[in-house]
């Protein structure tokens, strides 16, 4: 019985630290233009399957229904790995510790924050659901800059 609640406990410890880790992967350097929003896919290094779903699922959402304002600059996806060290201050910003998912609103020079972290862990897996709603809360957001 011991030995189950031990290897219960580690088997429950790999799956919290499946969504941290160390940095690998890169920072989206390109930056927001005046009245724009700035869609913000925080992870860790190592991710599990919700985790890499989320950052996909975003990708798709933004690349099949607000192309034209990716191209412009009114929208900007920033995929940021909060284990790096050059991230610390800006995922602080935040309070995003791990996998979270933020709309940045600029408007006016104000930025106003948008979590949409709980959405991304109900619905990151289900492409349809997740990109539906993602695509409704931006398309708010675009008509009040």
């Amino acid at each position: 019985m011991k030995q189950f609640s031990i290897l219960s406990a580690l088997i429950i410890s790999l799956f919290l630290f499946s969504c941290t880790g160390n940095s690998q992967n890169k920072t989206a350097v390109k930056q927001a233009k005046g009245n724009s929003i700035e869609v913000i896919d925080f992870h860790s290094t190592n991710r599990c399957m919700t985790c890499k779903a989320i950052e996909a699922n975003t990708k798709y959402t933004l690349d099949t229904y607000f192309a034209d304002e990716l191209k412009s600059g009114k929208i900007v996806l920033k995929i940021v790995n909060v284990d790096k060290k050059e991230n610390e201050q800006f995922a602080e910003k935040f309070e995003a510790t791990g996998t979270a998912l933020f709309l940045n609103v600029i408007k006016d020079g104000k930025e106003s924050h948008v979590d949409l972290t709980n959405l991304a862990f109900m619905k990151g897996t289900d492409q349809k659901a997740f990109s539906l709603q993602l695509k409704e809360t931006i398309a708010t957001q675009l008509k009040s800059l």
